[in-house]
């Protein structure tokens, strides 16, 4: 992001209390993007969300709803952020109408989610069949996000995966790039340029590949994993005793994990959903989803 676009999608935090994280993303910031109604969504990250609510309440009371505000302030704002959704606070009409960017990071989280790039990119590698495209693992990485959303069925468009990896395709490359020479170094994956300059990728789909890649899964899924599938004593490469996930093949793990990200990801989506409707308000929520179901609409007929 060059420097003047970033000063202007910033224009937001100056607003704001301080925040030690924000990023930006959203269908806006495609190239390709021609809808003027789409919008820019940002994520902000507060040590101390109720303190940093009760500040915002005094300066920008109409990021609420007023239900909100009458009823318990910055301490309900919170608690529905935490008990109903998932530790997120969402409004869908204070965003600036005007790809994750980053335009803040105090908390260095560009560094932590390494882990989560390669968590995912491990996942996708799981469910792809040996011979696949640079674009059909990206798509596939993009496609984990919405695995059991129930938005999908009604409030998305249903090409937006694709969307967003061919309007992005770039940056996906840029994120992923480590991962996918870290896996070709240990003759997991192997590349094939064709004729098209198209990106064919080969994988390893034994049982000792397959292994490798659960072992990047998050903790919980592996946790999860290891209580369906069951669980051996190894040693690792440095003569260390470590826990192993017993898989039969890769298309077991593969099943397993799948249902296991679905079930989350229904679960967390469903939550928010939920406490995105109390904290926007009733009209704001209808409103909201009219203008999805509006878009999904459109790519179904």
């Amino acid at each position: 992001m060059v420097g003047q676009d970033k000063a202007e999608l910033g224009g937001l935090l100056e607003i704001l209390p301080p925040v030690e994280f924000c990023c930006i993303y959203g269908s806006k910031l495609h190239p390709n993007n021609k809808d003027e109604t789409s919008m820019t969504d940002y994520i902000i990250g507060v040590s101390d969300p109720r303190q940093w609510h009760s500040e915002n309440l005094k300066l920008n009371k109409d990021h609420y709803a007023s239900c909100l505000i009458r009823l318990g302030g910055a301490r309900m704002i919170t608690d529905i952020a935490n008990d109903i959704g998932v530790g997120v606070h969402f409004n869908p009409f204070v965003s600036c109408n005007n790809k994750v960017n980053i335009l803040t990071d105090n908390l260095d989280i560009k560094s932590v989610n390494s882990v989560n790039l390669k968590a995912a990119t491990s996942a996708a590698l799981l469910l792809l069949p040996s011979k696949f495209t640079e674009e059909d693992l990206y798509a596939k990485i993009c496609s984990l996000s919405y695995t059991g959303d129930l938005r999908m069925l009604f409030a998305e468009d249903k090409n937006k995966v694709n969307k967003i990896v061919q309007g992005q395709f770039h940056l996906f490359e840029e994120m992923y790039k480590p991962f996918l020479e870290e896996y070709e170094a240990k003759n997991l994956l192997r590349f094939s340029v064709a004729g098209d300059k198209q990106v064919n990728i080969f994988q390893d789909c034994g049982l000792s590949a397959a292994s490798t890649l659960v072992s990047s899964l998050p903790s919980s899924i592996r946790s999860e994993m290891a209580m369906k599938l069951g669980e051996k004593r190894i040693l690792d490469d440095s003569g260390r005793v470590r826990q192993q996930i017993v898989i039969g093949s890769k298309e077991q793990a593969a099943e397993c994990m799948q249902r296991l990200v679905r079930r989350k990801v229904m679960f967390s989506s469903t939550r928010q959903a939920v406490a995105g409707l109390l904290t926007a308000g009733a009209v704001h929520g209808v409103r909201y989803v009219a203008n999805k179901m509006r878009k999904a609409w459109k790519s179904w007929v």
